[in-house]
């Protein structure tokens, strides 16, 4: 070991492999940060991204082969004596035009239990301005048919703001299949913004009852969802409840409605990753360069050191510590680098992104401890694997021809 360290401090003929050996060091160094701090990224986006997929589609979700689900009370009542299961959302969709006399938009009308936990859970932090208690609000006789919830961008679209009177037209399919529309007057009570485009702009919440009636479909429901305790237990919770809920009910969650989105982020995240550990691997493999000039100019050296009885394998062992000692540097020196940019941009959020288009206006980050220790692994076996030929060549110089030449 001391004689690897003294083999770091180079004579002044000797400068320039001692700046190559820092510019290696370096090397490892960038390689390294800049692993850490993209798989942290990668790693915050594929959480904002997971938490936005989970608020906005069902975790796991019921419906019935037949359309709507006309005894959803009772199902409620079977599902909530799953084990796992912490609630339930019964819902009706319909689509519409919203007009208000200075904007029209086409839009989806869902109609949701104002106070239903779930509904609260999941939607309550999204308002900006009202309210979903305000969906439930009784109006008088004569007035409009109730408050409705939309989008900050549809509210931009329709130029209205909370109280303002809005009209919703929508398709009506008769029992005979004959097709007709219905016309209604409804209240801007309240406006959420997701920070999903989509449903910004073409999301509509209304209460279930004033749903039901006006789509002309009371008692009855499209589907229910159903939020978990665990999601870990996702196919767990769902078996169960494939055994409870027999035929006409389908059961689906969120792993089957969302998988190849998933797999391809997980996809993307494992291409950078192997990009930016090829960049360690050019900076661990000029290590190899690096220790053959020391060789190379320590061949006296190696030549006294094997005349006084040192083996071949403590040669080989020298220009081992050698590449290590460089390697370990870069990779712990990468790590403290990366561990700070990921705390400046967690703290300080100075990248900007758009917004509309990714849902969020800052770089989202999101530390595992397990991949920088994973990143450092491997920057280290790299760094091991670049000192194994240097010190093979070493170790087979011959004293005596050293000394004749």
């Amino acid at each position: 070991m001391k004689i690897a360290l003294r083999y770091l401090r180079a004579r002044r003929k000797e400068a320039f492999i001692s700046i190559t050996t820092i510019f290696t060091a370096v090397g490892v160094m960038i390689g390294v940060a800049a692993l850490t701090i993209t798989l942290a990224v990668m790693g915050g986006f594929q959480a904002s991204l997971t938490e936005r997929v989970l608020n906005f589609s069902p975790q796991v979700q019921v419906l019935s082969s037949e359309g709507s689900i006309s005894n959803y009370a009772d199902v409620e009542q079977r599902i909530s004596k799953v084990s796992g299961v912490s609630g339930t959302d019964p819902y009706i969709v319909g689509q519409g035009m919203l007009s208000s006399g200075r904007g029209i938009g086409g839009v989806v009308i869902r109609g949701v239990e104002p106070s239903n936990r779930v509904v609260q859970a999941e939607w309550a932090k999204y308002f900006v301005d009202g309210s979903l208690d305000n969906l439930a609000k009784p109006e008088p006789k004569g007035g409009p048919i109730g408050e409705v919830a939309i989008g900050s961008t549809l509210r931009d679209k329709l130029k209205v703001k909370l109280g303002d009177p809005v009209r919703l037209v929508v398709p009506i399919m008769g029992a005979d299949n004959a097709l007709s529309t219905r016309t209604g007057d409804f209240v801007i009570g309240a406006v959420f913004e997701s920070g999903m485009s989509y449903i910004d702009e073409n999301m509509v919440f209304a209460d279930l009852a004033r749903a039901q009636d006006f789509f002309g479909r009371a008692g009855r429901v499209d589907a229910i969802d159903i939020h978990l305790v665990n999601l870990d237990r996702t196919e767990q919770v769902t078996a169960a409840l494939r055994k409870t809920l027999q035929a006409p009910f389908v059961v689906r969650n969120w792993i089957q409605y969302n998988e190849s989105a998933a797999g391809g982020f997980e996809l993307l995240k494992r291409v950078y990753a192997m990009v930016l550990i090829l960049l360690i691997g050019v900076a661990a493999f000029n290590l190899v360069a690096t220790l053959i000039m020391v060789v190379m100019e320590k061949r006296k050296d190696i030549a006294v050191l094997m005349s006084m009885g040192a083996t071949h394998r403590a040669v080989r062992l020298i220009f081992v510590l050698k590449g290590m000692i460089v390697g370990v540097a870069g990779t712990i020196a990468g790590l403290l680098i990366g561990a700070l940019g990921c705390f400046l941009l967690a703290r300080y959020h100075f990248i900007h992104i758009s917004k509309e288009i990714y849902g969020m206006s800052t770089v989202p980050v999101a530390v595992d401890f397990t991949s920088f220790a994973l990143v450092a692994l491997a920057s280290i076996v790299l760094c091991l694997l670049a000192t194994i030929y240097p010190a093979r060549q070493a170790s087979r110089e011959m004293p005596v021809e050293v000394f004749r030449s």
